[in-house]
């Protein structure tokens, strides 16, 4: 089983600058390398204080890659919607050859109304120009004189440099949370596959997956180059004892929901076809208290052995899955995030590897 970290900012400004924030996450990620983890993880988000430290993950990971000497390089996720393939292409394989070939390159659809309208595209065309737009890097890497015609973007006789530093290139993970039909698409093409069990049910999340499997198998993948791998993001807070974990742990999550469901209030009031479950995110998230995300192991948190317990339920759930912990969400002190990821590496990570 192989276990990374994940970064997913959610400071205020007011309250811890940017310039903090990177220093302590970059600590964390080469604290991570040393105790055995396998990757560090970075979204891409515009504009507010749910995500919008990040919005370039390839300039934050080529930092990392200068901090680390093993740790994978993972895009969790790049934005095809917002960004030109020509330029994405690049930017990827630049960050592939300045890591020496340590980049897993993940993409999403974005889901956030406020950053499609600040970049002016509808997300009635969100599907297709993801869709587009991972075609189109694709060729770009294995491919010169590339000539596409596409919905969004046309380029004729193009070769974008660098090449890719793995061959043919580097690994695709696609990010999915609600629609089956994503699942079924990923896995008809042969990509690795991004998950989040957060928000909705874990027996649809399940059922979801086992889609996704389906439709890897069913399409000659697994015969052809083993299964495929399924990320999962989870919170992960461990201290000494159960009781200390829980309470600990309180407010950092809190304050990591009221951040989400600030940014889920921008759904209020909006429709779209291609998010139908979206309009009722602000509920969903009203509906997750810190007793249900206890109860209903929707993060992982505890001493060691309730994590190891807890771990074991997910893999038990899930089948085989790749977790990247959130360690420092809530705008937690860094020395309780380093103290969560060393109990785990030392302590649970040997019970599954």
């Amino acid at each position: 089983m192989k276990f990374g970290i994940d970064y997913f900012p959610d400071a205020h400004p007011d309250r811890v600058s940017g310039q903090r924030y990177f220093a302590e996450v970059l600590d964390l990620a080469e604290y991570a390398d040393e105790l055995g983890y396998d990757s560090v993880k970075i979204v891409e988000h515009y504009f507010t204080s749910y995500g919008g430290y990040s919005p370039d993950p390839c300039l934050f990971l080529a930092a990392c890659s200068q901090r680390t000497r093993r740790l994978r390089l993972v895009t969790g996720a790049v934005l095809p919607v917002f960004n030109h393939p020509l330029k994405l292409a690049g930017q990827l394989t630049m960050l592939d050859a300045i890591s020496g070939g340590r980049l897993d390159a993940g993409f999403a659809r974005a889901f956030l109304p406020y950053e499609f309208d600040a970049f002016g595209i509808s997300m009635e065309e969100s599907r297709a120009r993801f869709e587009e737009g991972i075609a189109a890097v694709t060729r770009l890497w294995t491919e010169e004189d590339v000539t596409f015609e596409g919905k969004f973007h046309r380029f004729k006789n193009v070769t974008s440099l660098p090449r890719p530093t793995q061959k043919p290139h580097p690994p695709i993970w696609v990010a999915a949370v609600v629609t089956p039909e994503s699942f079924v698409w990923t896995g008809e093409r042969g990509y690795n596959m991004m998950v989040v069990p957060y928000l909705g049910e874990h027996h649809e999340l399940a059922e979801k997956l086992q889609l996704y499997r389906q439709a890897y198998r069913d399409h000659g993948h697994e015969s052809r180059k083993g299964a495929g791998e399924v990320m999962m993001v989870l919170h992960l807070f461990v201290a000494p004892t159960r009781r200390q974990a829980r309470e600990e742990c309180r407010p950092y999550m809190e304050q990591y929901l009221r951040n989400f469901r600030a940014s889920a209030k921008s759904w209020t009031g909006r429709q779209s076809g291609q998010y139908k479950a979206y309009s009722a995110l602000e509920q969903m998230l009203n509906d997750i208290t810190y007793e249900r995300v206890l109860d209903e192991t929707r993060a992982i948190i505890g001493d060691p052995d309730d994590v190891a317990e807890q771990l074991t339920y997910i893999r038990n759930t899930f089948g085989n899955v790749y977790p990247t912990f959130q360690v420092n969400f809530g705008m937690m002190e860094q020395a309780k995030a380093r103290r969560s990821m060393e109990l785990f590496a030392r302590q649970v990570m040997p019970r599954f590897r």
